[in-house]
């Protein structure tokens, strides 16, 4: 456990790391503290923090499982304490830790008798699991199980419908929470129009995130979510309906071709990622090497999106072609050695 001391300045808005602790593999807690704010400023903060926290993160969870010779869900087999129904639900309480998007496929292949735990998963070096000690069966008799599993990624508590799919598997409800709670309380001082507050916000996590890594993950959405409004472009409040549909069929954005470099800059800047319309891996991916704005996309060169960790060539050539299709001029010239991927 870790404490510090918490000054409170009236001058620069500051924010700390309190209180952190691990209380287990698979709970984590951690305590944060922002000041000075203004009267009304924390609870308008704790609030969308809180929100934000439990219901924007995205995790990594098992979403199905397969085994042959298994009539249905609430079955029992021989040699295996639990019935099919309660291996399913072990498997979803399986805490995983990964960045990558897409299903990705795991697998379970033992002979009892033992003791079946999450050490027992076959899974992509791109998944990581937090607690290899999870418990999900128990085999009494010298009998095999054997089960395939799907692993994505997503966001939120997503149920399955009951019924197994048509090649022998069963759905698992996807919990995909880092979060697994989240408070925030509030200590005023001052007094009158004088008076200030001090943000005191609580996180508990499953592992897979730190309290710290939730924070920036859900302050950096919260910050995603207000850009547009932030930087939308300056548009005619007179504008009608039918040039608003007009809009839909062309490129969302047309240069001058009399622009001088440092305007042609400026408009870069205002244009960001987000209204691209980039698949959600590409969009990460980017966000995460501090790609925002079509400036900084243009100012790398096809090495330097390549050297981007789970990047690859057809990440390149889909982001050349949303450029291409989105915008009336050759935007692919601006990026460096971009005929180095055209010769590929």
């Amino acid at each position: 456990m870790v404490r510090e001391e918490v000054p409170v300045s009236t001058r620069t808005l500051q924010w700390k790391c309190v209180e952190s602790r691990a209380d287990s593999k698979r709970l984590y807690y951690g305590r944060f503290v922002l000041s000075p704010l203004m009267k009304g400023q924390a609870d308008t903060i704790g609030i969308a923090m809180r929100r934000a926290l439990l219901g924007e993160l995205e995790g990594t969870c098992i979403t199905r499982a397969k085994s042959d010779k298994v009539p249905h869900e609430y079955s029992t087999i021989v040699g295996i304490e639990e019935s099919v129904h309660e291996i399913l639900m072990n498997l979803k309480k399986i805490v995983l830790r990964s960045d990558l998007y897409g299903t990705l496929n795991a697998s379970i292949c033992v002979r009892g008798p033992r003791h079946v735990t999450a050490q027992d998963i076959i899974s992509p070096p791109s998944v990581e699991i937090v607690d290899t000690t999870q418990h999900i069966a128990v085999l009494t008799e010298p009998v095999d199980l054997c089960i395939e599993l799907q692993i994505e990624r997503g966001r939120g508590y997503c149920t399955r419908t009951p019924n197994n799919y048509q090649d022998g598997s069963y759905p698992i409800d996807a919990v995909s929470m880092p979060v697994r709670n989240a408070n925030h309380s509030i200590h005023s001082y001052g007094n009158g129009n004088e008076k200030q507050e001090i943000l005191f916000l609580e996180i508990w996590t499953n592992g897979s995130l730190t309290p710290k890594e939730a924070l920036y993950e859900a302050s950096r959405n919260l910050i995603d979510l207000f850009i547009p409004f932030l930087h939308a472009e300056e548009q005619d409040i007179n504008r009608n309906m039918e040039d608003n549909l007009k809009r839909a069929s062309v490129p969302f954005f047309t240069f001058d071709d009399g622009l001088d470099n440092m305007k042609r800059e400026i408009i870069l800047k205002r244009i960001f990622i987000d209204q691209l319309e980039l698949p959600p891996r590409t969009y990460n991916c980017l966000k995460r090497s501090n790609i925002h704005t079509l400036l900084d996309l243009l100012s790398k060169s096809q090495e330097d999106l390549m050297r981007i960790e789970h990047f690859r060539v057809e990440d390149v050539k889909q982001i050349f072609d949303i450029l291409q299709k989105g915008f009336t001029i050759d935007l692919l010239k601006n990026f460096k050695n971009s005929n180095q991927f055209e010769s590929r």
